[in-house]
């Protein structure tokens, strides 16, 4: 099987590409090496192409390597910039996929496992969210990762293309950048690096759900490889558990032995209180769950992170 991984050199998408070399899979990435943290990590044993997914010459990509399976993970990921700018966050969100489903379909790829979000749900009508919850996005980013979920379902419809789509949640861990969606963990853990409090909208007792990297890179894996029985279906992604902005500080002051000055400004307009996803059906389609918990994934990406020392004083 070769897999050809679109933002593979990204946060989530080099964390795929590591678990598919372990296991031996024949990779090939797509990046343009754009995104939001201007670094990027790509494994050797991959080959990389720098190509934009809105670029129609990314034909000659698909022509040479004849990927079997694509994971698209390649996307405009900042909700404030998709606010500021919604036509460039649905030319790369909606049209960029729109070319790669085309060029799938072009290059007879079998399978495509697409990267949702949590955010295509919206303000949440019920908790846990499961994957019939309806889709009410509050964001351009939210309408714009949920509109090629629709073009997806109507491409295998149209041409018998496979699909899996990964709703998910609050992905975090090493490589992450301090923008986009869901950085929330990496700003911290910025901040805290340079010495500086953190900033907190509204009273920090908003809850999210907090899924790590590996985890979440397992899955992608799980599902390219999986059987017909994971074909054509929409799972979430995430651990199921709420954990509140104050719980998830006092954790990284208790793991990094800091005491961390934190401020509370006014809620932000739009956020969402409370919100965290049911990831049953991933563990019963797919048999994944994430092997991390919280504590766990916080100690493993502070320590790649940051160089801890105990703050002077406190």
């Amino acid at each position: 099987m070769k897999v050809l991984v679109t933002g593979g050199s990204g946060f989530i998408g080099s964390h795929v590409v590591d678990r598919l070399i372990r296991d031996e899979i024949e990779t090939v990435i797509v990046d343009n090496l754009s995104g939001a943290s201007g670094s990027f990590y790509t494994n050797p044993s991959a080959k990389l192409y720098i190509y934009d997914i809105q670029d129609e010459s990314l034909d000659a990509v698909f022509a040479r390597e004849k990927p079997d399976v694509v994971i698209h993970l390649a996307a405009q990921i900042d909700v404030s910039e998709s606010q500021r700018n919604p036509l460039f966050d649905a030319n790369v969100n909606i049209f960029g996929t729109l070319n790669v489903l085309r060029l799938c379909v072009t290059h007879h790829v079998h399978k495509i496992v697409y990267a949702s979000s949590a955010a295509v749900y919206g303000n949440p009508e019920y908790l846990s969210i499961d994957e019939i919850h309806p889709l009410k996005p509050e964001s351009c980013y939210g309408v714009s990762k949920s509109v090629p979920e629709s073009y997806i379902r109507q491409f295998a419809r149209m041409h018998g293309l496979k699909y899996t789509i990964l709703r998910l949640a609050n992905v975090y861990g090493p490589r992450q950048s301090s923008h986009g969606e869901a950085g929330v963990v990496s700003v911290f853990l910025d901040r805290m690096k340079i010495g500086k409090g953190l900033v907190i909208y509204g009273d920090g007792e908003q809850t999210r759900d907090f899924v790590y990297v590996e985890d979440v890179a397992e899955a992608f894996v799980a599902a390219a490889r999986a059987d017909e029985r994971v074909d054509n279906q929409t799972m979430n992604i995430s651990c199921g558990v709420a954990t509140s902005i104050n719980t998830l500080v006092g954790m990284i002051g208790d793991i990094t032995d800091w005491k961390v000055p934190t401020t509370y400004e006014q809620a932000r307009a739009g956020d969402i209180l409370h919100s965290y996803l049911n990831n049953t059906k991933a563990h019963e389609w797919m048999n994944w769950s994430p092997a991390h918990a919280l504590s766990l994934g916080l100690e493993k990406t502070i320590a790649a992170r940051l160089t801890v020392k105990k703050a002077v004083g406190n």
